[in-house]
């Protein structure tokens, strides 16, 4: 077992490697009760106590009002205290989900994060981001709250289907592209899902370790850590106008698509990275080119990410791999040729 340590709010240790049914016993018995947040597809695959479950819709449908609302009311019925916790088992949108019920209730109990996706795992798990969506964007109710532990048990990954898989080494590539170069080294000499499968440990390991050392760095995004968001601009906006049809790691991948133009424009990267990245992501199966996507409406939601300021949208880049650079006061038409160019 492989443990990376986070420096948050707390120090936390992220377990790679763990047994999930051991480490989630320990925790049922440190604590007087333990409620379990998991979506429908992980209790049907795998064997979640029944004691204390709510069971979430699967994908982003969980991230509501009205789920998160059903979610405190269970808490408050069975009478769930601050030397309580609260377990998220499945993809992202469940821990999001987990954390931000932990953030809101009394003000914050304990949680932990047991990643049941390859995104989850090297992202979203990762960083103490909490939040549900709203009918506005992503993410834009939320709280930074860490988890007490990240339980990594790669077995989760074998119900994963391949489309699936693919969806979270979008994001595995987003690490290699701000951060680690043998990351993306490592997936061109095994460019498919099949032969990316036998270095997950790796490839797992290296993503969290880079969103380790940014975190630590920079716990609630004061800057560095927007760096983790190169490809979600416009990413989030493909993933909410196709009502999140797309995964999220195919949304990221066209975002990514996007972002690496921008950064060949406007920072300097030279084509090589760009084309190479790009031929990855398809021979991955990933999705670059947005589909049935309208500029004007792709814009409209880009300004209201978190990133935006005073109207406009921000940007992260690459000057070359590693080498992350701030994109500022960038105009529509300056962005809508890039998304020009996106076309096939």
């Amino acid at each position: 077992m492989l443990e990376i340590e986070v420096n948050a709010e707390h120090s936390y240790q992220v377990a790679i490697g763990t047994h999930w049914q051991s480490e989630l016993e320990t925790i049922r018995a440190k604590y007087s009760k333990v409620t379990i947040i998991a979506p429908q597809f992980v209790v049907d695959n795998f064997d979640i106590p029944s004691e204390n479950l709510f069971i979430v819709p699967d994908g982003e449908a969980q991230k509501s009002y009205a789920i998160i609302q059903s979610i405190w009311e269970f808490l408050g019925e069975r009478g769930i205290g601050r030397k309580d916790a609260i377990v998220g088992i499945g993809g992202g949108a469940t821990t999001d989900l987990a954390g931000f019920a932990a953030a809101t209730w009394l003000r914050g109990v304990d949680w932990f994060a047991f990643p049941t996706s390859l995104a989850a795992m090297v992202d979203a798990s990762v960083g103490g981001k909490t939040g549900i969506n709203s009918s506005h964007g992503k993410n834009l109710v939320g709280a930074f709250y860490s988890p007490q532990r990240v339980v990594i048990d790669r077995n989760f990954l074998l119900t994963l289907s391949e489309r699936d898989y693919a969806a979270g080494l979008a994001e595995v590539i987003k690490t290699g592209l701000i951060s680690d170069g043998l990351i993306l080294e490592l997936l061109h000499a095994h460019p498919t899902v099949a032969l990316a499968r036998t270095v997950e440990e790796e490839l797992i390991a290296r993503s969290v370790s880079v969103k380790s050392r940014v975190v630590s760095a920079d716990f609630t995004e004061g800057k560095l850590r927007e760096i983790l968001n190169f490809g979600h601009t416009f990413g989030h906006a493909a993933e909410k106008l196709s009502n999140y049809s797309l995964r999220h790691g195919e949304a990221v991948s066209i975002g990514l698509h996007f972002a690496l133009l921008l950064s060949q424009d406007q920072a300097g990267l030279d084509i090589s990275v760009v084309n190479r990245t790009l031929a990855l992501l398809s021979g991955l199966g990933l999705p670059i080119t947005p589909s049935n996507l309208n500029w004007e409406e792709s814009f409209n939601v880009m300004l209201g990410d978190k990133k935006s300021r005073d109207g406009a949208v921000r940007f992260i880049g690459i000057s070359e791999v590693g080498e992350p650079v701030w994109l500022e006061h960038l105009d529509s038409i300056t962005l809508k040729s890039v998304y020009e160019r996106m076309q096939p």
